[in-house]
């Protein structure tokens, strides 16, 4: 069994494209050092964002045991004060240039090598400018990445929410992404997890492997959770701690149903095509806890195409479960990458359309990302403001590849 066959595989969730070896590049590559563009986000407000580095010195690393800490790399994206086209504060860049070195070198998701400069790549959002006070306290989102995949590969719906009011967490889970930068210059990265692998591989332990980097997300995902008070930038007397929501893909999205489930600070809840069991390909056993016993909370599902409660095992014991209003979404012609920024990168890569749709499918790039953001936003309006849009009671004509499975 491969690495890639391990933790590369859609329905495994916690297997997302994790852990490959670099892979060659495609044909037609790009010139070194293209500076892709991300979508702009459509809501009202100007967004901002800062970074920091925070540390539970409750808990050993469970990685690099002498360690004797956890340390974290977050991003605090939220409204900020000024018109969206407002001056002032400069553009943060997508990726640190340590972690952009790192995410270069594994060819992310079909990106060929050297295709991008992430480095150079800049979001919408400006670094530490001021919050907008102007409407209180706002509902505040936990965003988790898949396994292996840096905290910034959601950038595109992160930056969406943010824009529509929320303050956004994002995280990186440190010596399982591979590379976090952090303030003093030092760049953690994905070692651990990659002996781990071999080592579960070597001892017929995987299921076992997916475990604890579930139990360690979910962990994680706790300890920021408690530090929503303390949060860098004045940003906690901007955050409304009794209105939390957490929002993943991949892994993240299996992080966000167990987290809910294990921590009622969680109110509701969005899986974007994450498995909820802990075995390398989904067969309804190793169920999670979440899966066995569902939420009473509101909670979205959303998956690519062919998988949905109907077709994934976990899906539909979670959904049998569950009491609390649910729904299952999935986009025709996706795959487990459409709901990433590869969507919106990759065809900027150069690569020609048989590389796009072997990572992306077939649903027009732009059209995918544009789904995501809605029914992600109408979503949380629904549960965490009270204001809803009712995208989300049937399918719309606004968004004709968004397929209602429940």
């Amino acid at each position: 069994m491969t690495r890639r066959s391990v933790l590369g595989l859609a329905a495994a969730g916690l297997a997302a494209t994790v852990l490959a070896a670099p892979a060659p590049a495609p044909a037609h590559a790009a010139p070194m050092g293209v500076e892709a563009k991300l979508p702009a986000p459509t809501g009202p407000h100007r967004i901002g964002t800062v970074s920091t580095r925070i540390v539970d010195t409750s808990r050993r690393d469970p990685w690099v045991k002498t360690v004797p800490y956890r340390e974290l790399m977050i991003s605090v994206w939220y409204p900020a004060a000024g018109r969206p086209s407002g001056a002032g504060h400069r553009l943060a860049p997508y990726m640190a240039p340590g972690a952009a070195e790192r995410w270069n070198t594994k060819s992310p998701h079909g990106i060929p090598k050297d295709a991008i400069e992430f480095a150079a790549v800049r979001t919408h959002a400006r670094e530490g400018a001021p919050a907008d006070t102007s409407e209180g306290r706002r509902p505040v989102l936990l965003y988790a990445a898949g396994a292996n995949d840096p905290r910034t590969w959601g950038t595109s719906v992160v930056e969406e929410l943010a824009s529509h009011g929320y303050v956004v967490v994002t995280v990186d889970h440190t010596y399982e992404a591979p590379g976090v930068e952090f303030p003093d210059g030092s760049v953690k990265d994905d070692a651990p997890l990659l002996k781990a692998l071999e080592e579960a591989q070597r001892d017929d332990a995987v299921p076992a492997l997916l475990k604890k980097v579930l139990d360690v997300r979910v962990a994680d995902s706790k300890f920021v959770l408690d530090r929503l008070g303390s949060l860098p930038h004045g940003l906690s007397k901007v955050v409304d701690r009794k209105r939390v929501g957490m929002i993943g893909q991949s892994a993240g999205g299996i992080a966000a149903a167990e987290t809910m489930y294990e921590d009622g600070r969680v109110k509701a809840g969005m899986n974007i095509d994450g498995t909820l069991e802990h075995n390398p390909e989904p067969n309804g056993t190793n169920l999670l806890p979440v899966a066995r016993h569902g939420l009473t909370g509101p909670f979205l599902l959303m998956g690519r195409q062919g998988s949905d409660r109907t077709t994934e095992p976990s899906w539909r014991a979670f959904w049998s479960h569950t009491t609390g209003w649910k729904r299952n979404l999935t986009v025709r012609g996706s795959k487990h990458q459409t709901y990433t920024d590869l969507a919106a990168l990759l065809p900027q890569a150069g690569v020609d359309r048989k590389v796009i749709e072997d990572n992306v499918g077939t649903v027009d790039p732009g059209r995918a990302v544009a789904a995501e953001r809605a029914y992600a936003t109408s979503f949380f309006d629904r549960w965490l403001r009270g204001e809803d849009d009712h995208l989300l009671d049937r399918p719309s004509g606004r968004y004709p590849e968004v397929e209602f499975a429940g």
